[in-house]
């Protein structure tokens, strides 16, 4: 069984066990975290997809921790004009352990 949910604007496949970093959410390690934006659910071959979404689905998660991801940097220049910028960016990440896949009968 897997299905596929959508949080920070980007779209994961997930199943029940999966650890997945999704882009920071405001939740205190130990926390349970439920994604109720669900796209498509595979359940033993029988294929359930969403208009846009599935209904009486959600993805139920523990949430892991907070982490950073490697620095991205960038770099302007112009030349000979004596014009150098560098800056750099680390994003912000929560890691997601997945404990189930809920579907609820219509």
């Amino acid at each position: 069984m897997y299905a596929l949910v959508r949080t920070g604007n980007k779209q994961y496949r997930v199943a029940p066990n999966d650890v997945l970093e999704v882009e920071s959410l405001a939740k205190k390690e130990g926390a349970s975290v439920t994604l109720k934006d669900v796209l498509l659910v595979d359940k033993d071959g029988e294929i359930l997809v969403g208009k846009p979404l599935v209904k009486n689905a959600s993805v139920v998660c523990e949430v892991l921790g907070d982490m950073r991801e490697k620095k991205i940097l960038s770099f302007k220049f112009r030349r000979r004009e004596n014009y150098r910028r560098k800056i750099g960016h680390r994003q912000l990440k929560t890691k997601l352990l997945v404990k189930e896949i809920v579907l609820k009968a219509e």
